[in-house]
């Protein structure tokens, strides 16, 4: 594909905005470059929340100051035109009498969405909108997502065999009382390393990440980034009356985790939760009605919570609950080189957004929900 040079220069923006996912939350993870005479003098991306942003980044890179009069910036976002945990970009921009800013997008933040861009207007800034326009979106789709549908975005994933199916009939087990100890087997995994240490990565992306009660009993995942470099996302469990037992990996204390339960079954229940000594963050709850459509208002209680993303990692019935509600987003479906026969079969959708590639032995399919 051939790329005009405020292109090139945006594409590098968001090569820099992809190395602050995970980490600038609530803001925007934005990527910004200052250009002179066709060369890149200074760079930077959002730095962990409550840190300089990507702009306030990219100038204090350039080493010589004087040359910003005549430089250009370009920047994946539009720059903040308000005061919070930093001053306004906007206004640091116009400081430096930098001439010509390149926007991929504009922030549809009530607190921005056109103000930014008219500040560095009326300071005598020359404004270009929409380089990029669709990849920058997508880059920020996280940050749209809440500010534009109220609610986190939400990715599905999970792995399925050739024939179908996401689990064998063996791995099907009757819940367990709370006060017993899990069955401590090994999951079968359908997915190789390559894929799996992938997911990992995924996961230090997303701000939390959801499962059923069926997955903690079978699988008895940990839901944490130890395979990749990352900040843990926050554990969204579901146990509609209380039954898994307390030593479930999901409970260690060591991650935030949100126990969500019936609404009407008593949180007395719970309380030997709250005993446990040595909890690094303590366990929270949440009560929605598992009567009704869950995944609406599995949107609402994280929405609460502040959270900007969510994985549903499982099971069949958790991501096919979202999937039949049409709440999601983003669906990135990985095929072993596996068959099963029977067993538990694999969540079905219908989307014809699809991108596939491999992952050695695996096929990864990515579809958007548009």
């Amino acid at each position: 594909m051939n790329y005009t040079d405020d292109e090139k220069y945006m594409l590098r923006c968001l090569q820099l905005a992809a190395k602050g996912i995970g980490t600038t939350r609530p803001n925007p993870s934005v990527g910004a470059v200052v250009v002179l005479d066709g060369h890149i003098i200074g760079e930077g991306f959002t730095s962990p929340y409550g840190g300089a942003h990507a702009e306030v980044n990219a100038i204090n890179s350039v080493l010589d100051k004087d040359q910003l009069k005549e430089a250009s910036l370009y920047v994946t976002l539009e720059p903040c035109s308000h005061h919070g945990k930093t001053p306004p970009c906007a206004d640091l921009i116009s400081t430096h009498q930098i001439k010509n800013i390149y926007i991929g997008c504009l922030d549809t933040n009530s607190l921005v969405s056109g103000k930014g861009i008219e500040r560095l207007q009326k300071a005598g800034c020359k404004v270009h909108l929409g380089i990029l326009e669709a990849a920058c979106r997508d880059h920020h789709k996280r940050f749209f997502c809440v500010q534009e549908k109220k609610r986190p975005f939400v990715l599905l994933k999970w792995a399925e065999t050739k024939d179908g199916f996401i689990a064998p009939k063996t791995s099907l087990k009757p819940a367990l009382p709370m006060n017993s100890a899990i069955q401590d087997q090994k999951p079968i995994w359908i997915s190789n390393v390559n894929s799996q240490q992938l997911v990992h990565k995924w996961r230090a992306e997303e701000q939390a990440i959801l499962v059923g009660t069926n997955t903690v009993l079978v699988d008895n995942p940990s839901l944490t980034v130890r395979h990749w470099k990352g900040i843990n996302p926050t554990r969204i469990v579901l146990d509609k009356h209380f039954q898994l037992p307390i030593d479930a990996n999901v409970f260690d204390g060591e991650v935030p985790t949100i126990l969500v339960h019936q609404l009407d079954v008593s949180i007395e229940t719970s309380l030997v939760f709250k005993t446990q000594k040595n909890r690094k963050y303590p366990l929270a709850f949440s009560a929605i009605d598992f009567f009704k459509p869950i995944a609406k208002q599995l949107c609402d209680v994280l929405h609460g919570y502040e959270i900007q993303s969510v994985m549903i990692e499982g099971g069949a019935q958790t991501l096919q609950a979202f999937i039949d509600e049409g709440l999601w987003d983003e669906a990135r479906v990985f095929v072993g080189d596996l068959n099963f026969g029977s067993g538990v079969k694999a969540p079905r959708f219908n989307s014809l957004n699809k991108r596939v590639q491999k992952v050695k032995s695996d096929l990864l399919s990515t579809y958007k929900n548009d």
